[in-house]
């Protein structure tokens, strides 16, 4: 079930007139958007959604046991064997088959030749962003950071729909507590929250759709096919198409809980505003750059252990992050530069050397980050090559790129330099509407989106990871 659908705005519709029409118990209320969000990934596939369930009964289980023992060698033990839980589960749907191929090529290199058994495992939808959850549950438990939920919370945490199948990544820390209460829908949160969803629908029907079927897409598809010109704005227009994509799925899950009576963290900050890569890192997809952070960068020692082991870090950390995204080299690679660009600018500052104008680094950042991209978005490592080579062709001619692209890869960068808090301020202005009046005027957005964009539409570009 996609977020702009006719199909998900009746869905939502009726989650929103059940909770705040029928459910005055906030126990009732919890089980009710429990059970909403399984018929939501159900709708994807109900095999799944018994991984769900196992799932967030495996990390309360481990928490509570966590929480239950006094001995720091058995509170270690334990959240090992729950973490290690949680990566088999990502690890044998994700990456089981990748792996499998490569030992099958490594056996082949060294002559000998076996077939290995390949399973064609299907990736569940959001599996990356639940089991990352749920270690991150089991760690701060572990850390005493937040005391053991109850089963009810836990598991209404790993499948609240709004952020269950991209995230943001929310903590326990910052949802459970909020379980806890009974939710309130004041004004100002529920014009914020419909604001998000209209902005969102809007980046992603209209922008992001309409630059991947008109441009993207295909010169990816087939790069020697089209002329450097083309590469070099669909290189650009991926980078609009994925921020518009991926924001705009952010931005509806805020603006979704938010109807809910919940505050979800923001996930992106005008990220191609970064004047470094680890400025972008600060900007882009926050609530999983805080994760890779606190819960691995930190882990392995962060900063804290001298300038060689720091770098090694940020490479170790970037290249599970690229590899997080995906069963494929160009993920790694992806990973690999960003980690290196972080590197250098780690080895800049410590010796103190100047660092690039404002707008300079802006734009070098960008044009990183563009690069990266073009690893990100290809299928194998050699299409990436090719991409990059076709570009130093030189070949301007028979170009496919419409002054509509343009517009939009323009309209995407413009959307950065704007006031960063126009949202909140459109919201002020626009909070006077009578409450009432929101649940219809957002049936109404979803309609008129609906009619504006392509026939049919695509999956989020993170639904995949």
């Amino acid at each position: 079930m996609l977020f702009p659908t006719l199909t998900f705005g009746l869905f939502f519709l009726a989650v929103f007139a059940i909770v705040w029409g029928v459910a005055r118990d906030n126990e009732w209320r919890k089980i009710l958007l429990l059970l909403a969000s399984w018929v939501f990934y159900g709708a994807w596939d109900w095999r799944f959604v018994a991984l769900l369930i196992a799932s967030a009964f495996l990390n309360w289980g481990a928490a509570a046991a966590i929480a239950r023992s006094e001995g720091e060698g058995a509170r270690k033990l334990l959240v090992s064997l729950g973490v290690v839980a949680n990566l088999a589960i990502l690890g044998f749907f994700k990456y089981f088959d990748f792996f499998l191929e490569q030992i099958g090529l490594v056996l082949h290199g060294v002559g000998f030749e076996r077939d290995l058994p390949l399973l064609s495992i299907i990736l569940p939808v959001g599996v990356s962003f639940f089991t990352f959850q749920g270690m991150s549950y089991l760690v701060d438990v572990y850390r005493r950071r937040v005391p053991p939920a109850s089963l009810l919370d836990m598991t209404l945490l790993m499948s609240f729909f709004p952020h269950l199948v991209a995230g943001p990544i929310v903590r326990a820390s910052d949802l459970i507590p909020q379980f806890a209460r009974v939710p309130k829908l004041d004004r100002g949160m529920a014009t914020m929250g419909l604001l998000l969803i209209v902005w969102g629908l809007f980046k992603k029907a209209v922008v992001a759709s309409e630059l991947s079927v008109g441009l993207v897409d295909p010169v990816f598809f087939d790069p020697s096919a089209h002329s450097s010109l083309d590469l070099i704005a669909a290189a650009y227009g991926y980078a609009v198409q994925i921020y518009c994509d991926f924001s705009a799925y952010s931005d509806m899950a805020i603006g979704l809980a938010a109807l809910l009576g919940y505050r979800f963290p923001h996930n992106f900050n005008q990220p191609y505003r970064a004047r470094s890569m680890q400025d972008f890192w600060r900007r882009w997809h926050i609530s999983l750059s805080s994760w890779l952070r606190d819960y691995l960068y930190i882990s392995l020692g962060g900063s804290r252990k001298g300038l060689a082991r720091q770098c090694a870090n940020l490479m170790t950390t970037m290249l599970l992050g690229g590899l997080w995204h995906g069963a494929k080299w160009t993920f790694v690679v992806w990973g690999g530069l960003h980690g290196l660009v972080q590197v250098v600018e780690t080895l800049w500052r410590k010796a103190r050397l100047p660092g690039l104008p404002g707008p300079l680094a802006v734009i070098v950042t960008f044009h990183l980050v563009t690069l990266g991209w073009i690893f990100f978005r290809a299928d194998t490592f050699d299409g990436a090559l090719a991409y990059l080579g076709g570009i130093g062709r030189g070949d301007w001619a028979n170009t496919m790129t419409t002054p509509l692209a343009l517009g939009l890869i323009l309209f995407g960068l413009g959307i950065h330099f704007t006031p960063p808090h126009l949202m909140q301020g459109i919201a002020i202005r626009v909070r006077r509407a009578p409450a009432w009046l929101l649940g219809p005027a957002l049936g109404l957005v979803i309609l008129v989106v609906d009619a504006m964009r392509y026939e049919g539409v695509a999956p989020f570009i993170y639904y995949q990871f």
